[in-house]
């Protein structure tokens, strides 16, 4: 479809635009931004007056739920959440019913999510079978399936001789691992160490438990050379230890979900179980360490960490519930939050939901341009409104999973429509 964008602020931030201009999409490119070349009729055309337009948002952490967690979400859902929420390209995890282990079943999760045109799948591969840690999956065909890196999701690799052999295998191949880092059998608590927990009650994983884990994988990075993506940083000495592996050369980047970025332990209140999350919410000082890393760009992207729960698993002691939160909604409104309390520059706050998230997948993306507003680019893009402030609720989300620890919370900048591949989708 021929498409005319009237009258909106165009920002890209990946290469610093931002001006008053027009975008002009035939069928599924971005044909000019400014004035349309001779002869152009559009067939729709959209006023985003006092609006921005920007590219589409690229999530890097968005559970699907399909297949074998049906009843928490499902394909059509979560994609139209991610839609509604201005995201046109998201990351699933492995951690699916059964295991993206086997070429088959990447390939029939892509089917099924190309049937629907809406955003773009990148699916990652499970880095051992079953993610039980222990035999190594077939990389090369995962890899020609669609998969563009390999991870563990939330499961820890009990051998370092295994997760050794991961990386050299992945480094030969020029494959990218993704990894949580959480030690093992310091990870299994519930809630932050600290005195909350323990007024409270609840089983502690502390800040050593992410240490650990990240000081065992950069030795490993720098015997192996492997490009490794960190998942979800959450406290303070992480930080400080990914600025050093940066400093140092390694082939590493990292990002951090909404909910570190903006929750503390306090948040958990009186045992709320939608503030029940892996990782755990931490302290004060580890969400300012978060939001100054995030912002001078020692951590990469900021992720959504999409997690449908059904109600049933959320509606019990807090430590028996299930871990997660729906956020792929929230992903935008959240950044701009983050940039107005903060006062990050607003090119910054876009930047790690669009261009920075696009610069970690890398050569995966086989030279798609995601991530960006460019002419002769992908007709991905978002309009959004920056003064509509709406409130959270969860019934009115898309998402099958309605629970989120920012339910009842005032957020800015509603996504209006979003255009995947310039097929239009209007947010109601």
């Amino acid at each position: 479809m021929k498409m005319l964008i009237r009258n909106g602020r165009v920002m890209d931030p990946g290469r610093g635009f931002d001006a008053q201009a027009d975008v002009v999409v035939d069928g599924e490119k971005v044909l000019a931004i400014g004035a349309a070349p001779a002869g152009f009729v559009a067939e729709q055309e959209i006023d985003a007056s006092g609006c921005w337009v920007l590219p589409g948002l690229v999530d890097l952490a968005v559970r699907l739920r399909e297949p074998g967690h049906e009843h928490e979400g499902m394909l059509q859902s979560e994609m139209a959440a991610a839609v509604a929420g201005g995201v046109t390209s998201l990351v699933c995890p492995p951690d699916t019913e059964p295991v993206l282990d086997e070429q088959g079943l990447v390939e029939m999760l892509k089917f099924r999510a190309e049937k629907l045109h809406q955003s773009r799948l990148f699916p990652l591969g499970a880095l051992t079978l079953g993610l039980k840690g222990e035999v190594l999956t077939e990389m090369a065909e995962l890899t020609e399936s669609g998969c563009i890196g390999f991870g563990q999701a939330e499961v820890p690799i009990p051998s370092t001789q295994t997760l050794q052999r991961a990386l050299q295998y992945a480094a030969t191949y020029g494959y990218t691992v993704w990894l949580r880092p959480q030690e093992m059998h310091l990870g299994k608590g519930v809630a932050a160490s600290g005195p909350l927990a323990m007024r409270m009650g609840l089983s502690g994983i502390p800040v050593a438990a992410e240490t650990i884990a990240l000081h065992t994988i950069f030795e490993l990075m720098r015997g192996t050379q492997a490009r490794v993506h960190l998942c979800r940083i959450s406290s303070a000495a992480g930080v400080e230890l990914l600025r050093r592996a940066k400093a140092e050369g390694l082939q590493v980047t990292a990002d951090v979900s909404i909910n570190s970025l903006h929750l503390t332990e306090a948040d958990i209140g009186y045992f709320d179980s939608s503030a029940r999350l892996m990782p755990p919410l931490r302290q004060q000082r580890d969400r300012d360490a978060l939001s100054a890393a995030l912002a001078d760009g020692t951590i990469d992207a900021l992720v959504s960490d999409h997690t449908p729960v059904d109600e049933d698993a959320k509606v019990l002691p807090f430590a028996e519930a299930e871990p997660g939160a729906t956020g792929v909604e929230l992903l935008l409104s959240l950044a701009v939050k983050w940039s107005r309390d903060s006062g990050v520059p607003l090119q910054r706050a876009l930047a790690v939901v669009t261009c920075a998230p696009v610069q970690v997948l890398g050569q995966a993306l086989g030279g798609l341009q995601l991530g960006s507003l460019i002419e002769g680019g992908l007709a991905d893009l978002c309009i959004v409104d920056p003064e509509a402030a709406w409130v959270v609720s969860p019934e009115a989300l898309k998402s099958q999973g309605k629970s989120t620890p920012f339910a009842g919370y005032e957020l800015p900048a509603r996504v209006r429509q979003t255009l995947v591949g310039g097929k239009a989708f209007a947010i109601s």
